[in-house]
């Protein structure tokens, strides 16, 4: 992409744009690195690892959650210590892609609580879908379901998960990349 001057504007350049164009800047993204990595936090504790006092880094805190940047905080739960389960990725390729089609496996994919995740993809197959269930047996009633169902299944594949290997979520500040520098207040 070409700048004003016919000169080309490399990706780090575009992402601190984009970033730009957010309204946030290096103090935010402390703020979500933070609350991603430890979770809910003390005011004061949040404050001591993004380095600002407390009161403004609370309003920062609440301005990110009334914008919707921060969902929800959860747990890291060892299912492994907690019960024996199965894991399995599945691959779907659905036969029709119309709009509708998309919608009603999509709705399908929502009732199911043992599909933890479900990512459409462009390419070979339209989903990603992980599974988490009690057994065997219940992982290949909710497929049995999936074929009965009337969805436009085309074909899927199973993988069954031996060990996971690497289970993280996305480095914020990485991801994000150069930011503006923090605002005063």
């Amino acid at each position: 992409m070409p700048s004003q001057l016919g000169v080309p504007i490399d990706f780090e350049q575009r992402k601190f744009r984009q970033v730009k164009k957010l309204g946030l800047d290096a103090t935010d993204i402390r703020i979500l690195a933070a609350v991603q990595s430890h979770g809910q936090l003390s005011k004061t504790r949040l404050s001591e690892i993004v380095n600002i006092s407390a009161t403004p880094c609370w309003s920062r805190l609440d301005r990110l959650k009334a914008e919707g940047y921060i969902r929800g905080y959860h747990a890291d739960i060892a299912l492994d210590r907690l019960c024996d389960f199965t894991q399995v990725i599945v691959t779907v390729s659905l036969n029709s892609h119309r709009k509708r089609d998309f919608e009603r496996f999509e709705a399908w994919v929502m009732q199911h609580d043992a599909i933890t995740e479900c990512v459409a993809t462009g390419g070979g197959m339209d989903y990603v879908m992980k599974v988490v269930s009690r057994t065997v047996a219940a992982f290949q009633d909710l497929m049995q379901d999936m074929l009965e169902a009337d969805l436009p299944v085309e074909r899927y594949m199973t993988y069954f998960a031996t060990r996971v290997i690497k289970a993280t979520r996305p480095n914020v500040a990485n991801l994000v990349g150069k930011v503006p520098q923090d605002r005063t207040f």
